[in-house]
């Protein structure tokens, strides 16, 4: 068993993944940007703190997230454990920087006299960190922390998976809204005029749906998913037998 080659990458993963990097990266940089260039920078003792928020939304939101989401993929012959701890502290790491983002753009309201939680943008938005806390949540109690039965686990995991997912689409969805709010507020006699301003904020937008769609195909191809090690199917069997009584040495599945 210690001699065993680990199994092959599948083909074209690799370059997926890359993509979805670049695509990452590029959509962080594109934000900094259009903040830096149109909107003053960011700063959080200031009249700029409200521009900490797009900034943490995609970062946390949309990057960190899909990220996490991507840590099954990539991380393939590492013990199941690791991959597992890897994947709640992104998707935690992913929850605090967002929640930074939140506050910015309550103290910002506040510091203005500006009303809170009118607009679509942020009904979804609220509605999107709420439900994507719970889902780490109850992700950590099932799959992390020691306690859930093998079975109750087995009846949650698809729809934790399809959870995911579903949040990590909304997420995007939002800050589509946001940018787009923030745009009719900013230059919204000029925006029809194919302004700068509106060109790279618009240029954002088809980075952030481009990540999407990376992401969801990376995820959504069956023959991508991680396959169990050897020692898992033993510690899985093993824990069956214990928790459903059953014969260690025999019976067909």
């Amino acid at each position: 068993m210690d001699g065993a080659a680990a199994p092959a990458r599948p083909a074209g993963l690799s370059a997926y993944v890359a993509v979805s990097q670049a695509l990452g990266l590029t959509l962080l940089l594109a934000t900094g940007a259009w903040l830096g260039r149109y909107r003053g920078g960011v700063a959080w003792h200031s009249a700029l703190r409200l521009n900490v928020h797009p900034l943490c939304m995609v970062l946390g939101m949309v990057f960190l997230q899909g990220d996490a989401l991507l840590v099954y993929r990539v991380f393939r012959n590492e013990p199941k454990r690791s991959t597992k701890a890897l994947h709640a502290l992104l998707h935690g790491l992913a929850l605090l920087v967002s929640l930074v983002g939140i506050i910015a753009v309550f103290e910002s309201h506040r510091a203005k006299g500006i009303p809170d939680m009118y607009s679509l943008h942020s009904w979804c938005g609220m509605a999107a960190f709420v439900l994507y806390l719970l889902q780490w949540l109850l992700g950590c109690g099932f799959f992390l922390l020691p306690g859930a039965s093998f079975p109750l686990r087995g009846r949650y995991k698809p729809q934790h998976i399809f959870i995911g997912i579903a949040l990590f689409a909304l997420s995007i969805a939002v800050c589509l809204l946001g940018i787009t709010e923030m745009l009719l507020f900013n230059i919204r006699d000029s925006y029809s005029r194919f302004v700068p301003e509106g060109v790279l904020a618009n240029t954002l937008g088809v980075l952030l749906v481009a990540f999407g769609l990376v992401v969801g195909y990376i995820l959504t191809r069956d023959e991508w998913k991680r396959p169990p090690l050897a020692e898992e199917l033993a510690l899985s069997m093993d824990f069956k037998t214990l928790t459903e009584g059953e014969s260690p040495s025999g019976g067909s599945q």
